[in-house]
């Protein structure tokens, strides 16, 4: 029976020799993606890896206020404009 420093050693050269082959199998298998991808024009977008991406957008709110003389709104989120100075309720839209 093989001692341990014998088996430790195996593994070694085991492992090793895994490396080595992943290696190869995978020069390999890009080589033959690179191939067909030449072959049939595939781009990186019908492989799914597109570089934009795509973002759900919120919808706007609704207006809560409204500056009568320039016709500016406000969905009251987010930065006051100066519009609306101290006294907000008599720029609230009514409804």
């Amino acid at each position: 029976m093989a001692t341990y420093k014998q088996l430790t050693l195996q593994l070694e050269k085991l492992q090793v020799q895994v490396l080595e082959a992943r290696e190869k199998e995978i020069e390999a298998a890009i080589a033959q993606i690179k191939e067909k991808i030449a072959e049939y024009g595939i781009t990186a977008e019908e492989l799914g890896f597109s570089s934009k991406r795509p973002t759900a957008r919120k919808a706007a709110l609704p207006a809560k206020y409204l500056n009568p003389k320039t016709g500016q709104t406000w969905s009251g989120r987010g930065r006051v404009p100066a519009w609306i100075g101290k006294n907000r309720e008599r720029f609230l839209i009514e409804g």
